[in-house]
């Protein structure tokens, strides 16, 4: 089975059945940034960062494309944007018949476009995904199934949070999150904390402290 996308990966300490951990980067950045917390994180996670399809000019990687023109303003283009989210679910599948990871322990960490696109995977696919974590970003519902059924997303946890005075994307679009969530039933915790648009020192350690938990 080829990989749909490519990816770096740290293998994790035990030798079967690892928590496997995705990680998802933000718009124009490429699969070694969110990598570097992977030294910070437990052991026994199968770390694996992917690398965003489209590429972008100079240099970085995009899920889909973010347009800006004079008459709709900013816009993201959501029929790329839903290819890439049925890209990382495939990769799940890739991942589990490839590694030595536990199809039912698979969490999501992404950050701005990558958690937009975490939160689709999870609330499209909610049989593969465990956990997420989602860092600086929002949930787009035009990227969302038109139904979703609750009772298949019980079993889902997530950890949300956002800068205060992040200038990317907006507080309160990531303020929604926690009641879509809730009246999804889904488990949640939101977080904010005073940085713009990236991850405090802090935040780093609460997301930690709370996929350690959970894994």
């Amino acid at each position: 089975m080829p990989s749909p996308l490519e990816y770096i990966k740290r293998p994790s300490s035990l030798k079967s059945n690892a928590p496997l951990l995705l990680m998802c980067h933000g718009y124009g950045s490429d699969e070694n940034d969110l990598f570097s917390f992977s030294q910070e994180l437990p052991e026994e996670l199968y770390i694996i960062s992917l690398k965003a399809p489209y590429r972008l000019q100079p240099y970085g990687n995009a899920w889909y494309a973010i347009n800006f023109d004079a008459e709709q303003g900013k816009w993201s283009d959501n029929e790329q944007a839903k290819l890439s989210r049925d890209l990382i679910a495939g990769f799940v599948d890739y991942a589990i018949s490839t590694y030595p990871v536990n199809k039912d322990n698979v969490s999501l960490l992404g950050f701005s476009q990558g958690t937009i696109l975490s939160y689709s995977v999870a609330l499209t696919y909610p049989n593969k995904i465990k956990n997420v974590i989602a860092l600086s970003g929002y949930i787009n519902k035009d990227i969302l199934p038109e139904h979703i059924n609750k009772e298949d997303l019980y079993h889902l946890d997530f950890y949300c949070s956002h800068g205060s005075v992040d200038q990317v994307i907006p507080v309160d679009w990531a303020r929604q999150s926690k009641p879509f969530l809730d009246s999804l039933g889904i488990k949640n915790t939101y977080s904010e904390f005073p940085v713009g648009h990236g991850v405090a020192p802090q935040n780093f350690y609460e997301f930690k402290d709370w996929l350690r938990q959970r894994i």
